[in-house]
């Protein structure tokens, strides 16, 4: 798989033992890394949709040296490279040391929206992470898109009356794991970090208002995912009906889908994501959630929780940058483009806006910042907002805007590029940060470190950046990461007045990833 080492020496081994049975990883520039444990039982056959089942107790020593399955998808960037099959619930831990230290844990959710992915990409290698902060790093893999969010209702019996939010429980499952076996590993069980970007941070804001997540975690850090609304029954229920007739099950027949090969199932999800423009993703269920994550307003029950979120500048400059001649517009293509982001009434009044506070961005820039803004940027500050208003710990927002010189420097600060900063993991992702430099190094100093500061105690502030206030209505402050990082109070204000006549687009518009 990933692991080309086939015989370590056997000082280089390391054995733990957790609550099932025990697990020999690898040591080497010193952490310990142990790969590809199951935290929950295969899904495959009758387990298929269906809440994790526990994992069963062995006898012996299990090599724990390879990154295990990850969920069915199709291949692509988001996907590793490694096998996929039912039997992705696993665990990876990043250790200094397995002792009895009582580390700060950090549990990483992979991004990929609710639909790909998995936590064994270079980017998300925990070892320098874990180095540099004395902390234990985790990722998980688990189940997406139809395996994690096939919504049955009442139409399987009450086994499956969950299976829309099987992929979050699986979550659920992992801080379990976490919880019980973590302390055996060099981690404080009591002060667990989740972290993730994009579809992860989207998992993260779920975590904050499902009350099964409740004590299993102290504090979470949202970046470029902040979910606000889930799917209600109706829409999942159209989505299920349309992957039955796909698959030319009758809905008396429902049962049928648990013997669906894994590729016809995982082919014709795909198709039905496609044809209705819509995704398996969370369910406003009853049962795993009772209310939107956070709309109307942040859930109570974790209002005693700090959080950090945020983006970066020009997130969408990942994703539309796939469009023919995205960064090549005039400033006729650009009032076309932006009409499906803020309706074609909006759109001078968003150009005179954004040009006032980027005077010098091209017509393409002004695409990738306008449309980021009225998305991913919109909905950090919504959900900041919410927790403002609702009284709850320090909430912590950013935005990176260090423009990348990658690729001529046409993407910016595009979608993902916090990643190896936060992992300090550059040259494991030079396409996106261009060649290893000074301020690359700068900026995964900043990052990293402000990350591990919060995983330690709850707040974000260390050496490497400046004081860092919590968010609040009147100051607005926001940590800029840039070299060197700044804090500014509400940066391009007419941006945010602007954007503020709008809803979430989870209100009513298919999610980028």
């Amino acid at each position: 798989m990933n692991d080309t080492l086939s015989s370590p020496a056997a000082d280089d081994l390391v054995v733990v033992e957790t609550v099932h049975g025990k697990v020999r990883g690898r040591r080497a520039g010193g952490v310990s890394v142990f790969k590809g444990m199951r935290y929950g039982a295969d899904t495959a056959g009758a387990n298929r949709f269906r809440p994790p089942q526990p994992v069963k107790p062995w006898t012996g020593v299990q090599d724990a040296f390879d990154f295990g399955d990850q969920c069915p998808q199709m291949r692509g960037m988001l996907a590793d490279k490694g096998p996929m099959s039912e039997d992705c619930l696993r665990v990876n831990v990043f250790t200094p040391g397995t002792d009895n230290h009582q580390r700060p844990v950090m549990l990483w959710f992979h991004g990929g929206g609710f639909e790909a992915g998995s936590g064994s990409q270079k980017v998300y290698d925990g070892s320098r992470l874990a180095l540099r902060g004395d902390v234990v790093v985790v990722s998980i893999n688990h189940r997406l898109n139809v395996y994690g969010h096939c919504f049955l209702g009442d139409r399987l019996g009450q086994a499956y009356a969950a299976s829309g939010n099987a992929g979050y429980l699986d979550l659920i499952a992992a801080m379990n794991w976490v919880r019980e076996n973590i302390a055996a590993f060099g981690g404080d069980p009591d002060n667990v970090t989740l972290f993730g970007q994009s579809g992860g941070g989207r998992k993260v804001s779920l975590c904050y208002a499902g009350a099964d997540a409740q004590g299993l975690f102290a504090r979470g850090i949202v970046q470029s995912g902040s979910h606000l609304r889930i799917q209600t029954p109706e829409q999942a229920t159209r989505l299920t009906d349309a992957l039955l007739a796909q698959l030319e099950i009758a809905p008396t027949d429902i049962g049928k889908l648990l013997d669906v090969p894994v590729e016809t199932l995982t082919r014709t999800q795909l198709r039905v994501m496609r044809e209705t423009r819509s995704r398996f993703s969370p369910v406003l269920d009853g049962l795993a959630f009772t209310a939107h994550p956070f709309q109307p307003e942040a859930p109570a029950i974790t209002c005693d929780l700090p959080m950090m979120v945020g983006t970066t500048r020009t997130e969408l400059s990942n994703q539309l940058g796939y469009e023919d001649g995205a960064f090549d517009l005039d400033m006729t293509e650009l009032r076309r483009r932006l009409a499906r982001y803020v309706g074609v009434e909006d759109v001078e009044a968003a150009i005179a806006t954004f040009q006032t506070t980027c005077p010098e961005a091209t017509p393409s820039e002004l695409y990738f910042t306008i449309a980021s803004a009225r998305g991913y940027v919109l909905d950090a500050t919504l959900m900041a907002e919410a927790r403002v208003q609702a009284g709850a710990a320090p909430t912590y927002l950013y935005q990176l805007t260090w423009r990348s010189p990658a690729d001529g420097g046409k993407h910016i600060s595009q979608h993902t590029l916090d990643l190896p900063f936060v992992f300090d993991n550059v040259a494991a992702a030079t396409h996106l940060t261009g060649p290893e430099s000074e301020e690359t190094r700068a900026m995964a100093l900043a990052m990293s470190e402000t990350w591990i500061s919060f995983a330690r105690t709850g707040d974000p502030n260390n050496a490497a950046i400046p004081e860092w206030r919590p968010y609040d209505h009147n100051a607005r402050p926001v940590m800029l990461f840039e070299v060197p990082p700044r804090l500014v109070s509400d940066p391009w204000s007419p941006e945010r007045q602007f954007m503020s006549r709008y809803d979430t687009q989870q209100a009513g518009r298919t999610l980028h990833r």
